[in-house]
């Protein structure tokens, strides 16, 4: 390809994820494809780290090393975990939008892989042994039982795409193989009850691609390993790939952004990208929900700040219409930037930046609000309704 040649665009494709975000709300969706600053986040980092972890005690060479020996796997998986949450803390502290990162979680992240590697130990059958007296050899019994680590599902056609996490031989207690196993490592809070909706979806979306590539493979059925409890939750149902092309129709490509699903579930939960959009604003305002919870999204004005204690005086504002237009509201409140909200704060200044700000989840309960370490501090940039939008120039 010549310097002057731009290069093609890429196929679309549609991950579960994806199509969650899609059916929250079609602008999160579209919102999320337009390379906007991503927010890194400790939990995020955390499960990443511990998933490659996982992944990497299955892929471990262990040839040069005697079958009977034990008391190995504790200390390699140590070693392991520690590599890659280095690696996941660089990756962090090069991301702008981020909270402090925080060293206390470490302890947290042995306990979730030890969870994980209970979760590996119970394929074998051999939940309850220490995991100090796992020897070599059982743990190549395990590798053996390994089909695939870590890898992209892809339909024939591109279209539907996941991340496999770990793939197995599913075995019969007479020892003869019965099917393929997909399990999906998860680090977060697990089910009660049963999988929620869209994880189950997820689930089956993987076993049903497989099974669209590989017409002749056994019977295949999906678990989410969660690594909290160390608890395998089954995902059952009907083949979702009907639906899944029909949402991938439904998501191709669009200059022009796609109309927002304004409500509880999009603009009163999470979304990353609500500092360039303007319904979650008109929303709160309309459902008499603005800067009500304690923890709050706000469009203000700066109008006083001590760059050594982080204190100043913001204005509160609301939107003028849908076009997310921030009209000053004559209400102001004291606010204490620290840690990460400080940092971004400061940098805005730095820039010359004077218009509005985003202020996302910032604590409102006390007198003078805490713009803290976990706090997006962004220029308040909607996109408008009906205008296309081209992410380079962003």
């Amino acid at each position: 390809m010549s310097a002057d040649e731009t290069p093609s665009p890429r196929p679309h494709s549609l991950s579960p994820s994806a199509w969650n975000r899609y059916e929250t709300c079609p602008r999160m969706y579209w919102l999320s494809r337009q390379r906007l600053p991503r927010k890194a986040g400790m939990a995020a980092s955390l499960g990443t780290a511990v998933h490659a972890s996982i992944e990497d005690l299955l892929n471990l060479d262990l040839s040069g090393r005697s079958d009977k020996e034990a008391g190995w796997l504790p200390r390699e998986a140590e070693r392991i975990l520690k590599v890659r949450w280095e690696e996941e803390k660089a990756a962090f502290m090069a991301t702008p939008r981020r909270p402090n990162w925080k060293e206390d979680k470490w302890k947290e992240a042995l306990k979730q892989q030890r969870g994980g590697v209970i979760l590996l130990l119970d394929h074998l059958g051999a939940r309850e042994l220490p995991q100090d007296d796992v020897t070599v050899a059982l743990w190549k019994r395990l590798q053996q039982l390994t089909i695939a680590v870590e890898g992209e599902l892809k339909t024939s056609d591109g279209r539907l795409m996941g991340r496999l996490d770990l793939l197995f031989a599913d075995m019969a207690e007479d020892g003869t193989m019965k099917g393929w196993l997909v399990a999906d490592l998860k680090t977060g809070n697990a089910p009660t009850k049963e999988l929620k909706t869209e994880v189950n979806r997820q689930l089956r979306m993987y076993r049903d691609i497989i099974l669209a590539n590989n017409p002749s493979a056994p019977p295949v059925r999906t678990e989410g390993w969660y690594t909290k409890t160390a608890s395998k939750w089954a995902a059952v149902g009907p083949s979702v790939l009907e639906d899944a092309y029909a949402a991938w129709e439904a998501t191709q490509a669009t200059p022009i952004p796609m109309d927002p699903t304004p409500g509880p579930d999009s603009c009163g939960g999470f979304c990353d990208w609500k500092a360039w959009c303007p319904h979650w604003w008109t929303w709160r305002k309309e459902s008499g929900t603005l800067h009500k919870d304690d923890f709050s999204d706000a469009v203000v004005l700066l109008h006083q700040y001590d760059d050594v204690s982080g204190v100043g005086v913001v204005e509160l504002c609301e939107p003028l219409d849908e076009t997310g237009r921030a009209i000053p509201t004559g209400n102001r409140v004291s606010a204490k930037f620290d840690g990460r909200g400080k940092d971004a704060l400061e940098e805005l200044r730095t820039q010359g930046y004077q218009g509005p700000l985003f202020l996302g989840s910032i604590m409102t309960a006390r007198r003078s609000w805490r713009v803290g370490p976990w706090c997006d501090v962004l220029p308040w940039n909607p996109l408008p309704d009906g205008e296309p939008y081209e992410p380079s120039s962003a």
